[in-house]
């Protein structure tokens, strides 16, 4: 709103019928000047009609008007005398109330009406340009006259007008009134007041100059009007101000408004120089969090037990930090109580704090005294077989009771899926009464996940080691780094480097997490690692772990497994009970042999759900209904029937029947029982994958061999296939296959051609055994990549059977890395292949001689299942060996536990 010096006649003649324009909760008082933007089709209507197509600039009435509540569908409310309260309520069209952005309005909303508005004249009109839709929006610049009160409503077209009587007085009674010394007295205060904040105006704005002549040659009626509508009041004091139309009323309420404004500013400007007084030249930047302070203190409203910062100092205080963080936490404690929320470092920083706050600074676990007598039995409740992974455990929870802060090393389990490496480590956490928290490392490469960002990043967060303290809330639990082999590096940063810290005793005390920028003391962490494999972790991360290996399983410990404890599990997780669901030790035996070939269990336990599944729909499903024995009698009604019928009261009890001394819900549950078969295991998990007799169909004709590989699932069984064709001697290698093993089958092939001669392969005199032939060696599961050198014998064997045209042996497996010079070289993973040879049915297993130490690690019960005759290359040379000439450099050595006298061959035993 504004207003003019000039212009303050009041309109000559009031006519008696206006057009009616609603101010939503808003007021127009005499003397103020208002710009009204209409679009809708009532205001566009009522401003065409009695402002646009007259020559002379009309009047109009502005009635203001108030939200309510909706009314229901259908009311309908007519026009009439406005009651008591100096309202008029009148439901109407929605667009009727469009004025100052009041389109879209619901159809059926109720309009408080007020009874008195003012008359209002057009200063200025245009009208815009008419859209493609037909819309047309005028602006109006209208100033208030005189105010009138509304004696009847009543709607013409879309818009509506009002009867109207005039309110203000007329000028003889205006002169009357001057003479009155009351109002005389009212109105020398209100100018004084007006005078006073007009002299406080002057010091902030330049503009006030106008406003003394409003003084000078307004009327005092029309004064009042004029200064209360350039303040900012409610709508309420509006439609007070509205209403009075009293002289003496009016100057009232109106110095009571400019004292009030007058009082606010002086309040301000006394906050002001408060504040600014206070302020040095480096705290300029601060002014307004100053300037909220003052306000706070001037209104009394400075409790600082309700102030968040309060609060969250007190939570660092009791986190127990040592006093070099303290001091920094403090540092940030203040540096954030000088910001204000609405700042982009605020909410960065609180968070900081709060990290702070909750880390577990001094906060452990209790630690009862350890029982190992406990621990063991509880490691084999949870864990069958494992015997030396197990002891290896105890003998660390041993020395952790005779020396708690004892810095121990960090157990690396190794092995592949499936074996247990994470119950392990949980079932450490459960032994020493800490809490365990998982740090999953699979796909890790940047360093960040490790150390956290800085926090000079948007969005930076701390690592991962710190968020899984703060989950946890103590300093000492038991932390597994999970795939701690399957971390990789980019240009971020390398996650295996940053782990060289957090595993060295002597550097984890101070470890310091970018986020964080403080030292945190990880030495009380006991961290236990997994890993599939050895050879992805650098060497520097190695050292600092002491590696166990989990070789895996054998069929025997799997079927204890499966009995003692996947059975069951599986059972309660699909709801099942034993009386619902058995299945036999038979059962799984084939289950392991023929559809499982794993170094873990968790395709077992996949196989044993898969059953479970089929059971839980036939029990969900079955209608089953109890058959009784002839020892029980239907029991007949007649009697029963004949009493009811003459209206005798029947005593009843329930009494529990038996049957064959069971109860009945017990033949219900025998009779619900659902025992897995062959056929049913056939129809569940289709026909069997796996059998024994696959090796001899493969090794069928000469130039297969059966190798012994390792992967990281364990170790697996690798044929071997060569065979020869027409060609310029060339060597062809397909199967997906590494650099490593492409020079391993170039190695034997140069070494069978030079031993042609000695293994009777070819005639003395012949020059090569590839003259006019190509040799084409393939490895089977060709989607499979294949690498490594102890596919070397198992080369040499293919190699040696194509060229003779023997067969390999079908209960023979090999492995062991070849040189140039025939010396056999020691391989790893000897229990895995072992193990791995056994459940593909082999007998017999060609090992290099140094790996006859690794056999002791093989149970005892896979080495009695196979032929007593193990066969181990030896590299020597044998000078009267009937079989062989003294050029040669390569024989076996057969060892056999009934002759400890070795006896020698050559490679022809394995064909």
């Amino acid at each position: 709103m504004s207003f003019r010096v000039e212009g303050m006649a009041e309109p000559v003649d009031l006519p008696s019928r206006l057009g009616i324009l609603p101010f939503r909760n808003k007021v127009l008082l005499p003397g103020a000047i208002i710009r009204i933007r209409c679009t809708s089709p009532s205001s566009v209507m009522l401003v065409e009609q009695e402002l646009w197509q007259k020559e002379e600039k009309g009047l109009i009435g502005v009635l203001p008007v108030r939200d309510t509540e909706t009314a229901a569908v259908g009311s309908m409310l007519s026009p009439g005398v406005g009651n008591d309260s100096g309202e008029r309520r009148l439901k109407g069209p929605a667009d009727v109330l469009d004025s100052q952005k009041q389109d879209g309005k619901n159809p059926q909303e109720l309009i408080h009406w007020h009874n008195r508005g003012v008359a209002a004249r057009a200063l200025h009109l245009s009208r815009g340009v008419e859209k493609p839709s037909g819309r047309v929006t005028y602006i109006v610049v209208l100033e208030g006259l005189c105010r009138f009160n509304v004696q009847e409503l009543s709607a013409r077209g879309t818009y509506y007008t009002a009867r109207v009587s005039r309110l203000d007085m007329t000028k003889a009674e205006l002169e009357q009134a001057e003479r009155d010394p009351d109002l005389i007295l009212l109105s020398r205060q209100f100018k004084a007041t007006a005078m006073e904040l007009i002299s406080v105006l002057e010091q902030k704005q330049k503009t006030v100059g106008r406003t003394k002549v409003l003084l000078e040659t307004v009327p005092v009626h029309r004064l009042a009007d004029i200064f209360v509508a350039s303040f900012e009041i409610s709508f309420e004091e509006q439609l007070s101000m509205l209403d009075s139309v009293d002289l003496k009323v009016r100057l009232s309420k109106a110095t009571e408004l400019v004292d009030r404004h007058l009082q606010s500013i002086r309040v301000a400007e006394k906050i002001t120089q408060k504040v600014e007084g206070q302020l040095s030249k480096s705290q300029k930047e601060f002014l307004l969090r100053q300037q909220m302070r003052a306000i706070k203190e001037e209104l009394g409203d400075n409790d600082d037990d309700d102030d968040d910062m309060a609060a969250l100092e007190r939570k660092m205080q009791s986190a127990g930090m040592p006093p070099n963080i303290w001091k920094h936490a403090q540092r940030e404690l203040r540096r954030l109580r000088k910001m204000q929320p609405q700042q982009p470092g605020y909410s960065s920083s609180r968070v900081y704090l709060e990290l702070l706050a909750n880390l577990p600074w001094q906060k452990g676990s209790e630690e009862h005294e350890l029982d190992l007598r406990t621990a063991k039995e509880r490691l084999d409740c949870d864990h069958y077989g494992l015997v030396k992974v197990k002891q290896r455990i105890i003998e660390y929870l041993a020395v952790r009771k005779l020396k708690p802060d004892a810095r121990g090393p960090v157990l690396c389990f190794v092995g592949p899926p499936g074996v247990g490496k994470t119950s392990l480590a949980s079932s450490i956490a459960t032994a020493l009464n800490r809490k365990f928290v998982r740090i999953s490392l699979g796909g890790v490469k940047d360093e960040a996940d490790i150390r956290g960002h800085r926090r000079t990043y948007v969005g930076s967060m701390p690592g991962r080691l710190i968020d899984g303290l703060k989950r946890v809330a103590v300093n000492n639990p038991v932390m597994l780094l999970d795939e701690i082999d399957k971390t990789g590096s980019d240009v971020r940063g390398d996650p295996a480097s940053a782990l060289l810290e957090v595993l060295d005793p002597e550097q984890n005390k101070t470890f310091n997490d970018h986020y964080l920028n403080v030292p945190f003391d990880l030495s009380k962490v006991i961290f236990v690692a997994t890993a599939n494999r050895v050879q992805p972790i650098p060497p520097a991360l190695l050292d600092r772990m002491e590696v166990i290996e989990l070789p895996g399983y054998t069929p025997e410990e799997k079927l204890k497994i499966a009995i003692k404890h996947l059975i069951p599990r599986v059972l309660d997780q699909h709801g099942l009970s034993s009386e619902f669901l058995q299945i036999p030790e038979a059962i799984v035996k084939i289950i392991i042999q023929r559809y499982t070939r794993e170094a873990g269990v968790r395709n077992l336990e996949r196989k044993l759900a898969a059953l479970a599944r089929a059971a839980a729909v036939k029990v969900a499903e079955q209608d089953c209904t109890v058959q009784l024995s002839k020892d029980v009698h239907q029991v007949t009604s007649s009697l029963l029937d004949a009493r009811l019928a003459g209206g005798a009261e029947v005593e009843m009890e329930v009494i529990p029947m038996a049957v064959n001394g069971q109860e009945i819900s017990d033949a219900f549950s025998s009779a619900s029982v659902l025992v897995v078969d062959e056929a049913m295991l056939e129809k569940v998990l289709g026909p069997p994958r796996f059998d024994d007799r696959e090796a001899a169909e493969r090794v069928a004709t000469p130039g297969i061999s059966v190798g012994l590989v390792w992967t990281s699932f364990g170790g697996e069984v690798q044929f071997v296939e060569a065979t020869a064709m027409v060609g310029k001697g060339d060597l062809h290698l397909t199967g997906q296959l590494g650099d490593v093993i492409k020079e391993s089958a170039q190695i034997a092939l140069t070494w069978v051609r030079a031993r042609a001669a000695d293994l009777k392969l070819s005639a003395a005199g012949e020059i090569s055994l590839l003259e006019n032939r190509d040799i084409h060696i393939h490895f089977p599961a060709g989607a499979v990549p294949k690498d490594g050198p102890s596919a070397g014998v198992t080369l040499v064997t293919s190699l040696v059977s194509l060229f003779s045209q023997r067969k390999v042996r079908a209960d023979t497996a090999m492995t062991g890395e070849m040189t140039l010079r025939g010396l056999v070289l020691p391989v790893g993973g000897i229990k895995d292949k072992v193990l791995a040879a056994h459940r593909y049915g082999i007998k017999r297993v060609i090992l290099p001689e140094r790996n006859l130490k690794d056999l002791a690690e093989v149970p005892s019960a896979i080495l009695a299942g196979m032929e007593p005759l193990l066969m181990l290359l030896k590299s020597s040379t044998l000078s009267s060996h009937p079989l062989l000439s003294p050029t040669s450099a390569t024989c076996l050595l057969l060892y056999s536990k009934a002759n400890p006298t070795p006896s020698y061959g050559c490679f022809c035993c394995c064909l």
